[in-house]
């Protein structure tokens, strides 16, 4: 390999790590393809087993499948993280790549960072900055810790890079803009083109709400859980129908917690659906109620309202520009949330551009993500 080369070994381990490492691997290929030696390796760690993860899942989103598959799976967060530490550490020596790309916040995020590091090999951060200030969900630890291992911290927002310069990082911080606004340009097309949840299930563009709910300190506290499914039943009892694509986590644990709720009329349960549908959903919703840090942002994105059913939230940014109520898990809170977004924007359909171009970027996170490692690391 020449010093002008570029050889990447980008460690996923879960769906929306894919979703971030699409807008990359595009670049990439458009790079290659003007005559630039650039190299990609995807390692899936296997973190999560998630039926979405099928070929119609890469084939209908234009993403590359992995080169290497290590099938960790689940189990507790030492263990599942250690056996990671030691397969990815395998695949390295093995291809011996000038960098490793890592993704977000999972436990395949710090391995990929500690098994790297451990063999010398200089490691870049995507998403790197994100900070909810609280140290007990174990996203947050993989954050700060995966941060000051990186040699390349990637920041999506000037947020971040503040974060990231309060903790003595700064000389290594390059804010690229964020690459989830890549991935919502490319993929809003794309379901517009391919997704019919609408047709489907009979849905009118504005007449409803979206909600979802996956996050452990909602599904694992049944207090919690029992307050949001009561509040959703009052939601619809105030005339706006919402749908919920229940995750199956939620779905267990209503089963076996909360056996006698059911859900009000005009509370519509549907299956976990796919990407495409979500982000079809999302965008025609006249709002969107979820503990998804994702979903948030994309509906910021999309130009829909959104309340967030958690006490905090990584992306301030989202508030900050008049997109997103951290309602957290109160009753009162929750509605209030809601009446507002009615009374604000009765249909969705709100222009929140100003603030994703200020916080955000201009859709090239991509371009400046490679520009920035080619630089830096090479």
């Amino acid at each position: 390999m020449s010093s002008n080369d570029m050889k990447l070994l980008s460690i996923v381990g879960a769906r929306p790590q894919f979703i971030k490492l699409a807008p990359v691997s595009r670049e990439i290929q458009r790079r290659v393809e003007q005559g630039e030696a650039v190299d990609e390796i995807i390692v899936h760690t296997g973190q999560h087993y998630d039926p979405g993860m099928s070929d119609i899942f890469f084939a209908e989103l234009e993403i590359p499948r992995a080169h290497h598959h290590l099938e960790v799976g689940s189990g507790s967060h030492g263990r599942q993280t250690g056996l990671m530490l030691e397969h990815i550490e395998g695949v390295l020596e093995e291809v011996r790549p000038g960098a490793v790309v890592i993704y977000g916040d999972t436990n395949s995020t710090i391995a990929g960072a500690l098994a790297a590091a451990k063999l010398h090999i200089p490691v870049a951060h995507v998403e790197a900055g994100l900070r909810s200030f609280n140290r007990r969900m174990p996203e947050e630890i993989n954050r700060i810790a995966s941060d000051h291992i990186s040699d390349l911290l990637l920041a999506p927002t000037p947020m971040a890079v503040r974060n990231l310069e309060r903790e003595g990082l700064g000389d290594r911080t390059v804010n690229t803009g964020d690459i989830m606004y890549d991935a919502i340009l490319f993929n809003r097309a794309l379901a517009a083109r391919k997704s019919r949840i609408l047709e489907s299930e009979g849905l009118d563009p504005g007449g409803y709400g979206l909600v979802t709910v996956h996050r452990a300190e909602n599904t694992d506290d049944p207090e919690r859980l029992r307050i949001l499914l009561q509040v959703f039943n009052e939601i619809v009892a105030d005339g706006l129908k919402l749908v919920f694509p229940v995750h199956p986590r939620t779905r267990n644990t209503i089963d076996r917690i909360l056996p006698q709720w059911r859900p009000g009329e005009g509370l519509r349960l549907l299956d976990p659906v796919g990407y495409l549908d979500i982000i079809r959903l999302a965008e025609n919703a006249a709002m969107v109620l979820t503990d998804s840090g994702g979903l948030q942002k994309e509906a910021f994105f999309l130009g829909t309202p959104c309340v967030t059913l958690r006490d905090e939230t990584e992306w301030v940014e989202t508030v900050e520009y008049g997109g997103n109520v951290v309602a957290g898990v109160s009753a009162r809170g929750i509605q209030e949330a809601v009446e507002h977004w009615r009374r604000t924007y009765p249909r969705g359909r709100a222009d929140f551009s100003a603030g994703v171009s200020a916080a955000f970027g201009q859709g090239d996170a991509a371009k400046r993500i490679l520009g920035a490692i080619s630089e830096r690391l090479f």
